[in-house]
């Protein structure tokens, strides 16, 4: 296609549909690109989780909210509700209380320390993490398996009566 110096250029289809193609590609790779310098292991989702596992990214659970008027804060659940020798994780909390011993009560961050799992269930002396396998202590959160290295940070809980509260 020529053109006289008068007339001014016009793009070709197939210049104007290339030039909007790399656009979008650089675009799009934009938009899938990480922070940089995280490799696959640092990433939740690229975690290969055991059948049923939680794998949603998750934060350490917040401090107790005190409720107007209820000394020692929020209830969250009943001592009954916790047996003995072993515990209960409160997903929504993101936190797992234990029962090492009869009325000793211990409540953990249930964000796993090796990469951010929640960890999915207490037994056999153990708070265990089902992304890889990380297991605790139910007495202090202290590492008893790897990958992990780091122990569950503790987090306040109080008795009152039957009920256990936040702080």
């Amino acid at each position: 296609m020529t053109h006289s110096p008068q007339e001014p250029a016009v793009p070709r289809r197939r210049t104007v549909i290339a030039a909007a193609g790399g656009a979008g590609l650089v675009a799009a790779l934009a938009a899938c690109g990480g922070s940089g310098g995280e490799s696959p292991d640092d990433d939740p989702a690229a975690k290969s989780p055991q059948d049923g596992a939680d794998t949603t990214p998750a934060t350490p659970a917040a401090p107790g909210e005190e409720e107007a008027g209820t000394p020692g804060g929020q209830e969250l659940a009943r001592t009954s509700e916790i047996p003995q020798g072993g515990g209960k994780v409160f997903k929504d909390r993101k936190m797992v209380v234990t029962q090492p011993a009869k009325g000793s009560f211990k409540a953990f961050s249930a964000v796993c320390t090796h990469q951010g799992c929640l960890v999915g269930d207490v037994a056999n002396g153990t708070i265990n993490c089902p992304c890889h396998g990380s297991k605790y202590s139910i007495e202090d959160g202290s590492v008893r398996h790897g990958p992990t290295t780091k122990p569950l940070p503790a987090t306040p809980v109080s008795v009152q009566g039957d009920s256990l509260r936040l702080g």
